[in-house]
């Protein structure tokens, strides 16, 4: 079978709700960084056979093909195809997937993958509580409640029943949320993101910071201490997850460019990485996010490695207790997850982590001279993508 490269890298620093972004309406912010991929190869657009986007709320300036939008916004000609698709947070990294497996069934040579999510401008659930609100029903149909009776599907109560099985404590969440802000800080002021984000204007909804260049996540708290932390309400009561032991909202686009060995050869590519391994798993609904364990597991065997082989490990995190489960079930070192902070501190826009996470996952391979890498994410309804790559 072929082998899928990944030539170019990018994203955008995450901008918090109402922040440095809120001002870009997201089709333009996701054509920023479809332009900046071909700009850091020099590739011919014309030769791009497509643009997979990944984008979890398709709705108003998210909607209508959001991926095709953002190729009519950029630079690319119009030759140029797209599609969207949703496998909720998981959807870039989906979006990697579909274009690993285009170049390596030999029908494609040359597909951007992409994420995209205003979350200032499009707000999480606006798909469904907008028709819910407007009498167009909900997604839960009776096929489903039956089959789940008296469940109400929830990230937030997922993210509590993870904490309790795996026996993890507020105190537990609140410390590795604080590593996750420690460990970005110290990323940021190495200059340890500065080859993956792209400089754009800051543009606030606002009409605020005018002229700067937004090149700093903007959810890292850099005056962040434990007991600022711990001191974060509650989401439930008697319950362990708060907002500081939580992803960020956060808008951002990515995007990375998987190429054939006959596009590497025909443009002179250097690659940054192979993708060794791709797969998905559906896993519990209810729990809904325990399924990047699994995942590993599987995805692991069937590659013929142990955890142990792979060198840096980005598991996003929606909640602490995520891969702070992940890191008891699967047996891993600790000192190679997300090294550079993650979605607590860096923020998760949605549709956009797939992509982002490998962006800095391939950055974390080149400066720790690592080989291989993988990279998990829990997903709403109750999956899991997993993704190794090997760095080149």
């Amino acid at each position: 079978m072929a082998e899928a490269y990944i030539v170019a890298a990018q994203r955008t620093a995450g901008g918090r709700r109402n922040g440095r972004l809120s001002g870009w309406h997201p089709v333009d912010l996701a054509a920023r960084v479809l332009d900046a991929v071909v700009d850091q190869t020099g590739i011919d657009p014309q030769a791009i056979d497509d643009v997979i986007m990944g984008c979890v709320s398709q709705a108003g300036e998210q909607s209508t093909n959001v991926a095709r939008n953002a190729v009519l916004a950029s630079r690319l000609p119009e030759s140029v195809p797209a599609t969207s698709l949703d496998r909720q947070c998981g959807s870039s990294q989906q979006a990697l997937h579909f274009a690993a497996q285009a170049v390596m069934s030999g029908t494609m040579d040359c597909v951007i993958a992409s994420g995209v999510e205003s979350m200032s401008r499009v707000p999480m659930f606006t798909p469904s509580e907008l028709p819910r609100k407007a009498g167009l029903g909900e997604y839960t149909s009776p096929g489903i409640k039956a089959r789940y009776p008296d469940v109400v599907f929830s990230q937030f109560t997922g993210a509590e029943m993870i904490a309790r099985k795996y026996g993890l404590t507020k105190r537990d969440l609140d410390l590795y949320a604080l590593q996750s802000h420690q460990r970005a800080m110290a990323a940021t002021r190495e200059g340890r993101f500065s080859q993956e984000i792209l400089p754009v204007q800051a543009r606030r909804a606002d009409g605020g910071t005018e002229g700067e260049m937004h090149t700093v996540d903007e959810g890292i708290r850099f005056e962040a201490t434990l007991e600022s932390i711990a001191g974060v309400k509650l989401l439930q009561d008697g319950g362990v997850i708060t907002a500081a032991n939580a992803s960020q909202i956060c808008d951002g686009a990515t995007a990375v460019m998987v190429v054939s060995e006959r596009t590497l050869k025909a443009f002179n590519l250097q690659p940054l990485a192979r993708v060794h391994h791709m797969s998905v798993l559906g896993h519990d609904p209810v729990i809904m996010l325990e399924a990047p364990i699994p995942a590993t597991e599987i995805a692991l065997r069937k590659a013929g490695m142990k955890i142990s082989d792979i060198d840096a490990y980005e598991v996003n995190e929606a909640f602490a207790s995520v891969p702070l489960a992940w890191l008891k079930a699967t047996g891993a070192d600790p000192e190679r997850l997300n090294v550079n902070g993650g979605a607590i501190a860096l923020g998760h826009p949605l549709g956009a982590s797939g992509t982002k996470l490998m962006s800095t996952l391939i950055h974390v391979l080149q400066q720790r001279g690592g080989r291989y890498g993988l990279q998990t994410m829990c997903e709403g309804g109750g999956m899991a993508n997993v993704t190794i790559i090997e760095r080149l």
